[in-house]
């Protein structure tokens, strides 16, 4: 372990030209064991200061280092309340990580069941319409069909009534016709009682004035013409 340590000094010597004392959190660089091997500077003031400019890798000397992330500076060994220190945030990064990924996990199913209300509200919204849209058809076509069943009712029922009242004209007109007939037979009947009653008439009168005046003298030219007359209409 101490050849190790030594070792990264070395290194840490080679890439930076020298660096500055490093204080950990409860001794100073140059009481740390490291400096033992006598290959680093214990006077503060040989050391060079780093060019700010420079980038700066502060890395834990004790591991494995990456030598491409900048200027090396080891933090040293962890005193036993440093890695406490660095066990309880590591313990607290590890509770903070299962927090995040506790909340993250409840977001993702809360996000889940949200969609998948949003996706089943939306599917009963579709149904819904769906199914308002096949009632509207179906009332739709039903009306229709009501419509035309009474436009045929009412189509026949004109046509019933035309038909009624084309028989009732019809009637009307044959008890119009009847009704002139019969007039008219009546007419003529009393016109024929009548001159038949005129002629019955005449012919009494004719007996009578022949009957009356017959026998005398001066009539007797017009008797006898009038008694042939009614010998012949008896």
């Amino acid at each position: 372990m101490q050849m190790k340590k030594s070792l990264v000094i070395v290194v840490l010597a080679l890439l930076t030209g020298g660096c500055p004392a490093v204080r950990g959190p409860d001794q100073s660089y140059e009481n740390r064991p490291e400096t033992d091997s006598g290959l680093m500077v214990k006077e503060r003031g040989r050391v060079p200061p780093l060019d700010p400019e420079r980038k700066v890798s502060e890395q834990d000397c004790s591991k494995p280092i990456d030598t491409a992330g900048g200027n090396l500076m080891c933090k040293g060994e962890p005193t036993a309340a440093e890695r406490r220190r660095m066990d309880e945030e590591e313990r607290q990064r590890k509770l903070a990580a299962e927090r995040r990924a506790k909340l993250e996990e409840e977001e993702r199913q809360a996000k889940a069941r949200m969609e998948a209300e949003e996706r089943a509200a939306r599917e009963r919204l579709e149904r819904e319409r769906a199914a308002q849209a096949a009632r509207d058809a179906a009332a739709l076509a039903a009306a229709s069909k009501a419509r035309a069943a009474e436009e045929a009712r009412l189509a026949a029922e004109s046509k019933a009534r035309e038909e009624r009242e084309r028989q009732e004209r019809a009637a009307a007109e044959a008890r119009a016709r009847q009704r002139a007939e019969q007039e008219a037979r009546e007419a003529a009947e009393r016109e024929r009682r009548r001159l038949e009653q005129d002629w019955l008439a005449g012919r009494a009168l004719l007996e009578s004035f022949v009957a009356k005046y017959g026998k005398v003298e001066k009539f007797k030219e017009v008797a006898e013409p009038i008694n042939g007359f009614l010998d012949k209409t008896r």
